[in-house]
């Protein structure tokens, strides 16, 4: 349980933000919204410079063999096993420390008891910012146009000092900060998700319905042809990250022939950034053309979380409303978010009681993969540790999808505080290429037969210190809504 002394540093910390903020005339004066706008963001800059996320061993130092091996790769799906989820531990010999700043994009959307949001911030971290940036936000709209993003390339990274050199909006290129978007990996899946919701709605696709998955051509990932209620497929695709469930879906929506619609769906609701594009319409897989950035991400999360009103307005002057989605559409996706099994990178429920990782956001585990012994298990991935302690002194849920692959480590999803515990109500996305190829220098090494520790310990403090930053400004923010 963090201490006292813990909250007293935060909050010391944001009112020496406001000093700074202030005397920089950082912040618009007309309003005193966008002094929360700007504390809650420097206070995120700050939490994720400290955290030093270059200071890890990269696993596939550019110069190695197997580096060079994957440049280029045209798959990026979450390995299936354990196994595979530890296999790049093997060649740790050739671990080098990582030779520049990783790319990092958080965006954090602090909503209020009726899931409205009431302040915002995203700050970016790469090469060209190794001390985080600041992206300038229309609270509004909840975007910005002040970012180039760069589709993700490994290789490009390793060699080209962290830029790309496709873009993924055009018309950007004049943009004052200029950023590669992390791949991904299956935070894509919300994406799916939605497409999914949306057709349904649209009376196209029945949930209760059995779609037979019949990949015309093979795919190691999307696994053989099955037969499932489409329900569980979206169940199994969320709460498990099951790959076989993504591609038939992905598949199912090519058999309609409404991949182009759900991607101008995104853009017509304000969403550009958020595109799944090049899948095999044969099988469901080559995920690779997907693209995410945290603050489309928070508010297609926000969308889903059914806040009332307005939500945001687009460009094209569309007010954007919950009703995007059906209420049984939103219910069923928060249920899937809230019974997510791979509690394991902003949070680390998974290994409650571990010295390593330290735990993150302090959530509740869903008790459907609670074993008897208070240990996890998620299909055949087994986690060793008793939950139940850190559940007893948990704080909030976190209804969320993680995706990780060898560079991309990702955590997308809803906070809401507990009863009696301290008030927090947020969306927070973070977006990395610190994936499994990257460790901490003093990693213990992975379990026989236990689920391996995927990422860098340093995700889970970054989450423990957004939380505490989210209960000392909520306060604030809402002081503010009172008075504007």
């Amino acid at each position: 349980m963090r201490s006292f002394r813990r909250r007293l540093l935060v909050a010391t910390a944001l009112t020496a933000t406001t000093v700074l903020v202030g005397a920089t005339a950082a912040v618009p004066a007309a309003s005193a919204g966008s002094d929360v706008n700007a504390l809650l963001a420097e206070s995120l800059r700050q939490a994720i410079v400290a955290q030093n996320f270059k200071d890890v061993l990269d696993l596939t130092p550019p110069e190695s063999v197997a580096a060079a091996s994957k440049a280029g790769a045209p798959e990026k799906h979450d390995p299936l096993s354990a196994e595979e989820a530890s296999a790049a531990r093997v060649g740790a010999a050739a671990a080098r420390p990582l030779h520049q700043t990783p790319n990092m994009d958080l965006a954090v959307i602090e909503i209020d008891r009726l899931g409205r949001p009431i302040a915002m911030a995203d700050v970016l971290l790469s090469p060209q910012y190794p001390n985080g940036v600041v992206v300038p936000l229309n609270t509004r709209k909840l975007s910005t146009d002040q970012v180039r993003y760069r589709w993700w390339d490994d290789t490009e990274w390793d060699v080209n000092g962290g830029r790309g050199t496709r873009d993924v909006l055009a018309g950007r290129e004049g943009a004052p900060l200029d950023f590669s978007s992390p791949y991904p990996a299956s935070v894509l899946k919300l994406m799916v998700g939605f497409g999914v919701l949306r057709l349904a709605d649209q009376g196209r696709v029945n949930l209760d319905a059995v779609y037979d998955y019949q990949p015309v051509t093979p795919h190691p990932v999307c696994g053989a042809a099955s037969s499932k209620v489409i329900r569980q497929h979206f169940d199994e695709m969320i709460t498990k990250s099951q790959n076989e469930s993504t591609c038939a879906l992905i598949k199912m929506i090519h058999d309609l022939g409404a991949w182009d619609e759900v991607n101008t769906t995104f853009v017509g609701l304000g969403m550009p950034t958020l595109m799944v594009t090049g899948t095999n319409p044969e099988n469901g897989g080559r995920w690779i053309g997907s693209n995410m950035s945290s603050i489309d991400t928070a508010k297609l999360l926000l969308l889903v979380n059914g806040g009332s009103g307005v939500l945001w307005t687009t460009d094209a002057g569309k007010q954007v409303t919950r009703d995007e989605l059906t209420e049984a559409s939103r219910v069923q996706f928060i249920k899937s978010l809230g019974n997510q099994g791979h509690n394991e990178m902003l949070s680390t429920t998974n290994h409650c009681g571990r010295a390593y990782p330290v735990q993150g956001i302090p959530q509740l585990t869903p008790p459907r993969w609670i074993q008897a012994d208070g240990t996890v298990k998620i299909g055949d991935a087994v986690y060793d540790s008793d939950v139940r302690p850190c559940d007893a002194v948990a704080e909030v849920t976190f209804s969320h999808k993680t995706g990780w692959v060898d560079t991309t480590g990702s955590d997308a999803g809803i906070v809401r505080s507990l009863p009696g515990k301290e008030r927090r109500n947020y969306i927070v996305v973070a977006f990395s290429n610190l994936g499994t190829d990257y460790v901490d220098t003093y990693r213990p090494a992975d379990r026989p037969g236990v689920f391996p520790v995927l990422y860098t310990e340093k995700y889970a403090k970054l989450g423990a210190a957004v939380d505490d930053v989210m209960v000392a400004i909520t306060p604030m923010s809402h002081w503010t809504v009172r008075q504007g």
